[in-house]
């Protein structure tokens, strides 16, 4: 499975943005999808899950309440949408797939990563 993350972007504090996530294969449906960032200096880390029926999702304390995952199986693409950003969440975004919902919550053991899609908070 490729992955293409799209969504590079400069926004304000309290601003929004959406990243989205294309995957190259029709089996789309069946992949767990999680997106992850990696801040400078500072360890990859878990943003949120979807499971591939969209009936688990999971997020990060950091995140919760102002971001939401989904996703379009339809379209083979998984999105992020991004509000009441801050400028600690400025980091490259990752997108990823597994077959197993707990590993897509883990930064290590997955199958699939997307290539990481900038996101710059100014304050």
């Amino acid at each position: 499975v490729q992955l293409q993350a799209c969504g590079v972007g400069l926004v304000q504090a309290g601003g929004s943005l959406t990243l989205s996530c294309a995957a190259s294969e029709r089996t789309f449906s069946t992949h767990n999808m999680g997106w992850f960032r990696q801040a400078p200096g500072k360890e990859r880390e878990f943003v949120a899950a979807i499971s591939g029926s969209s009936i688990g999702i999971v997020y990060a304390d950091s995140v919760k309440g102002r971001f939401t995952i989904s996703r379009d199986n339809a379209k083979n693409t998984a999105y992020l949408q991004m509000n009441s950003l801050k400028p600690e969440d400025t980091a490259v975004y990752y997108c990823a797939a597994d077959n197993q919902f707990s590993t897509v919550q883990a930064a290590k053991g997955i199958d699939y990563w997307g290539q990481g899609t900038l996101v710059t908070v100014s304050s």
